[in-house]
């Protein structure tokens, strides 16, 4: 009998392990629930053109108001443009969980929510904002701030994952000027003085002066995706910058770009080698993108650079900030660390000899020689990354002592 209930605890503890663990990798997918209702396929299909589907599925606590496909062709009928519609949609996305039953118990009867487009930044003043009204007769209603007047209506609950997600459904689109106003195409873009306004200035000026430019130009209307070093990063490494060959320096600087649209839940979901638009045959010029929750960091052989910041992300152009200049190996070699020199041995002194006040001091050791193609590299950085290093060593090998800690636990219960 001992026997059969270690025998069950032990396999509760397991269960509950492989519960825990798929709790925590499973999450609510846009697509998928959208795709178990024909009447919001239009809606859906937008969702996924326009990259909001990858957000909203990075994101936890919010509400998508979905319209029909009725609904969905008055909007097409204008004829906007992708970026429009995005803009448009991206209203209908309540950074606030408001299930059925929420919705009719608003404190005071009213609430005000705020959208992802007012999150992207490029809503002017409280434009991204959405009243909602709890009427009487059971009846919500959905208006723009500015708007006095109620522009949708509660239909249904769709789906809800309890403070999770909540899918509900209103009766039509949300109209704004605002939202549905022309936006400028790719080509049109001012890349470089967005880069400066947001300080990237000496990393913008730097490209602009260069031929590398036309590249990311021209690249921008299929897709592009920018990491621009902070102007105190980029104007330490100008002396390495400016002993690269005229080549070295197009290619470094193209380095920093991607031939492909990645929003920052695209570089969340898909971890691994990039190429970068100095790519070219048998120069790889790639870097690893990784993420640790939402940390994403950049990973050449040389330096590891964080993501600290978004400039810009309507697709198909995105523009992140950087914590360090991403080098090539292509460029620079990383050097091994010099071990330090062992300390000379000490004479046998009597103990009842005093301690000598004098001490022969040390200068610094003198400095590796750099050892890049065209430039040296940056021991700070080199030191950070083995830092770095260790730290994924040391997490991996946590996780590693837990799971045997539990099997060990396991086997002892059995026994």
């Amino acid at each position: 009998m001992q026997q059969l209930r270690r025998g069950a605890a032990a396999g509760t503890l397991v269960l509950a392990v492989v519960l825990l663990v798929i709790s925590a990798a499973t999450a609510h997918n846009i697509t998928k629930i959208l795709a178990e209702h024909p009447e919001f396929s239009t809606f859906n299909h937008y969702l996924t053109t326009t990259h909001l589907a990858a957000e909203i599925n990075q994101r936890t606590t919010i509400t998508v108001c979905v319209v029909d496909n009725s609904a969905m062709s008055d909007l097409l009928s204008k004829h906007l443009s992708i970026f429009s519609v995005k803009n448009t949609l991206s209203l209908h996305v309540l950074l606030d969980y408001f299930g059925a039953k929420k919705l009719h118990q608003i404190t005071n009867g009213t609430a005000l929510a705020a959208t992802m487009f007012q999150a992207t930044g490029t809503a002017p003043g409280a434009s991204g904002f959405v009243n909602i009204t709890d009427l009487k007769g059971g009846k919500v209603g959905f208006a723009l701030q500015d708007s006095e007047d109620i522009d949708a209506m509660y239909v249904k609950s769709v789906e809800e994952i309890p403070y999770n997600i909540s899918v509900i459904q209103i009766s039509k689109i949300l109209p704004s000027e605002v939202a549905e106003a022309p936006t400028p195409s790719p080509s049109e873009m001012n890349l470089t003085g967005l880069m400066s306004a947001h300080g990237c200035k000496i990393f913008a000026e730097t490209l602009q002066a260069s031929d590398a430019a036309k590249t990311f130009q021209d690249n921008a209307i299929g897709g592009l995706t920018v990491f621009c070093p902070l102007d105190d990063v980029f104007k330490a490494f100008l002396p390495k910058f400016k002993n690269l060959t005229a080549a070295g320096k197009i290619s470094l600087l193209e380095y920093h770009g991607l031939p492909v649209y990645m929003s920052m839940s695209m570089l969340k979901s898909n971890n691994g080698v990039m190429n970068t638009l100095a790519t070219d045959g048998a120069n790889k010029f790639d870097f690893v993108v990784q993420n640790d929750g939402e940390v994403v960091t950049l990973q050449t052989k040389v330096v590891t650079a964080k993501v600290t910041g978004t400039l810009l992300d309507e697709q198909p152009v995105a523009i992140y900030t950087i914590d360090k200049v991403l080098k090539p190996r292509e460029l620079f070699k990383k050097e091994a660390p010099t071990p330090a020199p062992a300390p000379a041995p000490e004479e046998d002194k009597p103990a009842d000899a005093p301690k000598s006040h004098s001490r022969r001091h040390k200068g610094p050791p003198a400095p590796a020689a750099d050892s890049p193609a065209d430039a040296p590299s940056d021991d700070d950085d080199d030191a950070a990354d083995q830092t770095a290093d260790g730290n994924g060593v040391a997490r991996l090998d946590a996780w590693r002592f837990v799971l045997a800690g539990i099997s060990g636990l396991a086997v002892h219960l059995l026994l």
